[in-house]
């Protein structure tokens, strides 16, 4: 089964410049439309996109705004935002990753930047993701694991174990109920010579 196309919303007023972004991207991702900020929180929900690419100056609802709204939602709260702008200031890059946003792109679009800058930032992504997960997974298996810890009272002639109520406990017993370890049974040298000399070879003596 191939894997799942990373999507990809794209958001801006002007229907050309939807247009072309994706034309570029769509053989890769999986790419939906928004053609105003209000339009492009609903979507969001819908969707929930791997990576959005935002214009900023859109009416009613500029791209500020709308990557506000997405950052301070904790579905969207590391989800990757980059700004699509006509605006090469400084201060207008400054705002936007004060923001939260990823990164920026500048038009008129330079179509290897675009894709190669959305590769990045969902790779990015991607990583970040599996690493999550990984730790989720870590934490639910050491959830599970119990720990012996502190002094436990064993008898120093049969070796059993005193439990938390007073009942005296076969070690394997005990450390069953205590960890998730599990007991394979054998017998020693020690024992064998001991319960059953006539099994044993005889060692010839020096």
């Amino acid at each position: 089964m191939p894997d799942k196309k990373p999507t990809v919303l794209i958001v801006d007023d002007v229907p050309e410049n939807v247009q072309i972004l994706g034309e570029l991207l769509s053989r890769e991702y999986d790419t939906y439309f928004a053609l105003s900020g209000t339009e492009a929180l609903r979507l969001a929900e819908q969707v929930r996109p791997d990576l959005i690419m935002l214009d900023v100056m859109m009416p009613v609802m500029d791209g500020y705004k709308v990557c506000h709204f997405l950052k301070t939602n904790d579905t969207f709260s590391e989800t990757p935002i980059i700004f699509i702008t006509a605006l090469d200031r400084p201060e207008e890059e400054s705002k936007g990753l004060t923001l939260g946003a990823a990164d920026y792109i500048t038009k008129p679009f330079n179509p290897e930047l675009v894709k190669l800058r959305v590769h990045n930032h969902l790779e990015m992504k991607r990583q970040r993701d599996l690493l999550k997960q990984r730790n989720a997974e870590l934490e639910a298996a050491m959830a599970h694991i119990k720990v012996l810890s502190g002094i436990i009272p064993i008898c120093s002639t049969c070796k059993k174990i005193r439990d938390d109520a007073g009942y005296w406990q076969q070690v394997e017993e005990y450390i069953s109920e205590h960890s998730d370890a599990l007991f394979s049974h054998g017998i020693c040298n020690d024992c064998m010579k001991e319960l059953y000399p006539e099994h044993c070879e005889k060692v010839p003596k020096e």
